[in-house]
């Protein structure tokens, strides 16, 4: 059999590959000759996503609780992977595979695209949130929800790497004493002892740190700290200001910022709160989340007050941070 000139072309090709990082192709095409054929339930790994879920109660409507938890974790970390591109200006790979590290200058094209992908992520999120909202019995979750204690939903490191990665840390702090941290050269450490959310994980009772919180801390503060000590420098923000001043002004960049502000800080949050009235509000005493969280204070937008991208709003949408969501969607006005 003759080879075509195409495959004698692919073949210099992955010789030349493999050259440059002193492999021999002789040995990959053996390789490939012994190799089985790859299949989607091996690539995908499906035996063993479809293993982990463990309910901790018989109640069916658990398994749903599970899977979106875990379905949302996989869109965080899908989150990451574009904020970390964008942190070190995108990667650039060769057409022959050969990675040779980050770029130099962010593009503003890729920035819009990155964010535009992040927004697409937490788009997908929040619309598929009636899975929760309506897609359990609200007997069956207020059973359940016992056997879970003291986990929540608080507790994912992964929707707090996405805040840290997106702003500058002053932007995060409780903003009752945001003000005191404004114009000083503070510390990642002295900022994150008032970073927003320990606030919000207090027993209602004393104002104590719940277990939820404690634990927590133990497992991820260091991890945190020296995350925002990585993007202190290179958060989105920051990549935002280190544009040209005629790329800083591109439409479509401050649509998609504003837009994922919009996403992390209004919706998300509010599509918690929903659910959270729908299974927690009672007419006389609501109900403590499953972690002691003060949920009526802390997930409406309109007390935390936090924004990433200050300077691109005016001072009255700030002044209604998340009020808009609140009418539509909780009063249907």
């Amino acid at each position: 059999m003759e080879l075509s000139k195409e495959i004698i072309e692919k073949i210099v090709q992955l010789d030349d590959k493999y050259k440059t990082i002193g492999q021999s192709l002789e040995s990959y095409l053996d390789g490939l000759l012994t190799a089985n054929p790859t299949t989607y339930w091996d690539y995908v790994n499906v035996d063993t996503l479809l293993s982990l879920q463990h309910p901790k109660t018989d109640f069916p409507d658990e398994l749903i609780f599970i899977i979106y938890h875990q379905i949302t974790e996989l869109y965080f970390k899908l989150t990451l992977h574009e904020l970390e591109q964008l942190a070190n200006n995108g990667r650039n790979v060769l057409s022959n595979g050969q990675d040779m590290g980050w770029k130099d200058k962010l593009e503003v094209n890729l920035f819009i695209e990155r964010v535009e992908r992040v927004n697409r992520y937490f788009e997908a999120l929040t619309k598929s949130f009636d899975i929760m909202v309506t897609g359990m019995e609200k007997e069956q979750f207020l059973r359940f929800r016992m056997a879970l204690l003291p986990a929540s939903g608080f507790q994912s490191a992964q929707y707090r790497l996405i805040e840290m990665a997106s702003t500058d840390m002053i932007n995060l702090i409780d903003k009752d004493v945001r003000s005191k941290f404004a114009g000083k050269n503070a510390s990642i450490e002295e900022m994150f002892e008032h970073i927003y959310w320990k606030k919000g994980a207090t027993e209602l009772a004393t104002g104590n740190k719940t277990l939820t919180l404690k634990m927590f801390e133990k497992k991820y503060a260091e991890r945190f700290i020296n995350f925002a000590k990585e993007y202190e420098h290179k958060n989105i923000w920051k990549k935002y200001k280190s544009l040209s001043e005629e790329d800083q002004k591109n439409p479509k960049l401050i649509e998609a910022l504003k837009f994922l502000d919009v996403n992390v800080n209004i919706n998300w949050p509010l599509v918690h709160y929903k659910s959270a009235v729908r299974y927690l509000q009672q007419e006389t005493e609501d109900v403590a989340a499953t972690g002691g969280t003060n949920w009526q204070k802390y997930l409406p937008p309109r007390f935390q007050k936090r924004i990433f991208y200050p300077e691109l709003w005016t001072e009255q949408e700030k002044e209604e941070w998340g009020r808009a969501w609140v009418n539509r969607e909780v009063f249907g006005k």
